[in-house]
């Protein structure tokens, strides 16, 4: 072949996504191995979501729908349908907004230690990612704004952070926010915010929308709500910019049971808080057990744990491959000698804590 790709390209970091359960179980002729690396429910969706799956499928010959689950989530926020952009994932959503408002010599800023995707949609739109350091495993909104240049496009905020669970409280954003400019979009990627335990403190980001600010919110569907195979993201944001988002938006792409399922899921509030109460009881249980062998890790909002065994992670990660755990080792976030482990059922956990002790 002679084509020739944009060079921007060749900078654009592959995103490594957790290893299959079904992949883990052929390479190490094992069984029963447990995925605890993706931060993804182990309670499975909503009665109420599976029933709107089976009633949906003989539909899959039509387009889908998608404006109902635009007007419940307005209705659900005490926004206007307008303020609301789907997406196949907030993915999609993080790489419109890159599309809509990064260009060339345009910069993004993110933190050091977060979620690999800003990097990934800020490079393929050909523009830069500044990094900033984290101040002890938090974001540091000071360093950002000291960041920001003429270039500076927009910000990457993730509340709770990924990896590490910490969180942003708001009375720090508000300082923050009062002093970004107008023309610079501030993301914050609340993708795990249904599991966050401190709702006093963290940023209350809707109120920022409301009052006018160049703020907008990105939210998801895969993790509290157990619909990470359905791929089903939504953002909150400022009319005219969910205008443009829109115009570039791929026709139909929320399917018809990811929406179905979605819709459904929002009507059962009852699962969401089983859930969410099942990864706070087990993140008490894997702590505790994680004090009892003095291994360290960091307080949690969200449903996995950032641990610090203090060895080469990426050994420890393969050695519990071979023991049917799949965790995350952090080297790619920038700590060699950290797991992230996404919180499961009592069973999973415990399958977790025995390959960990055998490991180390």
């Amino acid at each position: 072949m002679k084509i020739e790709y944009k060079k921007n390209l060749l900078s654009v970091p592959p995103y490594i996504p957790g290893k299959p359960i079904k992949e883990v179980e052929k390479e190490y002729r094992i069984k029963n191995a447990v995925k605890l690396a993706s931060n993804e429910s182990s309670l499975g969706i909503s009665p109420k979501a599976l029933e709107a799956l089976k009633k949906n499928i003989d539909s899959l010959n039509r387009y889908p729908e998608q404006s109902r689950l635009s007007q419940k989530l307005a209705q659900k926020y005490n926004v206007s349908d307008k303020n609301i952009v789907l997406g196949n994932g907030s993915d999609e959503i993080l790489k419109m907004f890159a599309e809509v408002l990064l260009s060339e010599k345009d910069e993004a800023i993110m933190s050091e230690h977060s979620f690999g995707m800003y990097d990934i949609v800020v490079k393929s739109a050909g523009a830069s990612s500044v990094f900033v350091p984290f101040n002890n495993f938090k974001i540091d909104l000071d360093a950002i704004k000291k960041s920001i240049t003429p270039a500076t496009k927009i910000i990457f905020l993730t509340n709770p952070n990924n990896p590490t669970g910490a969180i942003i409280e708001d009375k720090e954003f508000e300082n923050f926010i009062k002093d970004i400019p107008q023309n610079i979009l501030v993301i914050i990627d609340e993708a795990y915010i249904e599991f966050v335990r401190d709702k006093k403190n963290i940023i209350d980001s809707l109120k920022y929308i409301k009052k006018g600010y160049c703020v907008a919110v990105a939210r998801t569907f895969s993790k509290a709500y157990g619909l990470a195979g359905l791929r089903i993201g939504y953002s909150i944001m400022q009319k005219e910019l969910a205008s443009f988002l829109n115009r570039i938006r791929l026709p139909f792409n929320v399917n018809i049971l990811g929406g179905e399922a979605a819709l459904a899921s929002l009507d059962d509030e009852d699962f969401l808080n089983k859930t969410v109460s099942s990864v706070h009881n087990e993140i008490d249980f894997i702590s505790e057990k994680l004090d009892e062998m003095k291994i360290e890790y960091l307080p949690t909002q969200a449903n996995f744990l950032f641990v610090n065994i203090k060895k080469n992670a990426d050994k420890v990660f393969k050695d519990m491959l071979k023991l049917g755990v799949i965790i995350r080792s952090m080297k790619i976030y920038g700590y060699p000698k950290a797991i992230r482990v996404t919180v499961g059922i009592r069973e999973e956990n415990l399958k977790f804590l025995e390959a960990l002790k055998k490991v180390l």
